[in-house]
């Protein structure tokens, strides 16, 4: 575990494997922490030097007053890189982290070997409704979100066979700060990289949940059509389908990095 300075934050970082070996930096999803990778973490440290990282205003990582921008979130993670000296990384990213990889993949293409975009868009959401939400969690906590959560991370049926897990996210999600989830939100607010797309040359995975009510598969293909040579791949998940389906989301992962 490390702590890195960025931008008026801190940002709690976890590396895992043998740092000679290729890089590859996951990025978490709003709400979550970086042990929401654990699963993916214990594989791919066997054959890459894993990175991973609270995003700002998330887990270990500290929460600067007023709102986030996905272009500072993305130069959070080239801080992080130049920090551990990491010339070049696979990036992946999960919803937000997936626009965040978006991001990087337009704006610092160098930076990057493969890039994966899981459950995520070019835009999630409505401005309105990303507004509505961070005036709720700054007047009200983070109980109302949370109680949700399930219903929007999850299926039914997966939430019901694993209520530990569905717990745990619950609990991690309550004990996020208000004013570092609302930051984020607001970053989402304004983020829309649909005109960008065209700008990413990374050889690129795109994962989608059949069942995900967040980002849709409607909304992945389009993710993939806009970026060429892009890879699609569909699992019977909702949103956070590196926890519903961990074995065939860290299959494509191991297969698409290392081919």
């Amino acid at each position: 575990m490390a702590t890195i300075p960025v931008d008026g934050a801190t940002l709690h970082v976890r590396c895992d494997g043998d740092r000679r070996r290729p890089a590859v930096l996951l990025s978490n999803s709003l709400g979550t922490d970086l042990s929401m990778w654990d699963a993916q973490a214990a594989v791919l440290s066997l054959r890459f030097h894993v990175v991973r990282y609270d995003t700002r205003g998330h887990g270990g990582s500290s929460a600067p007053p007023g709102p986030a921008t996905i272009a500072q979130l993305g130069a959070d993670v080239l801080a992080v890189l130049d920090h551990l000296d990491i010339g070049r990384a696979h990036f992946v990213g999960l919803s937000m982290g997936g626009v965040i990889g978006q991001w990087l993949g337009a704006h610092a293409p160098e930076r990057l070997d493969k890039l994966v975009l899981a459950n995520t868009a070019s835009r999630i959401g409505t401005p309105d409704g990303w507004r509505e939400r961070a005036a709720a969690v700054r007047a009200h906590g983070m109980g109302e979100i949370a109680a949700g959560a399930p219903a929007r991370w999850f299926t039914a049926d997966f939430a019901a066979r694993q209520p530990v897990l569905v717990g745990s996210m619950q609990k991690t999600l309550r004990a996020q700060s208000p004013d570092g989830y609302a930051a984020c939100c607001e970053a989402l607010m304004d983020a829309d990289l649909t005109m960008q797309l065209s700008r990413i040359v990374a050889p690129t995975l795109v994962i989608a949940g059949a069942c995900d009510p967040v980002t849709t598969v409607a909304h992945a293909r389009s993710l993939a059509a806009g970026i060429a040579g892009a890879r699609l791949v569909g699992l019977q998940a909702s949103h956070l389908s590196n926890l519903e389906a961990p074995d065939r989301f860290t299959g494509a992962l191991n297969d698409f990095l290392s081919a």
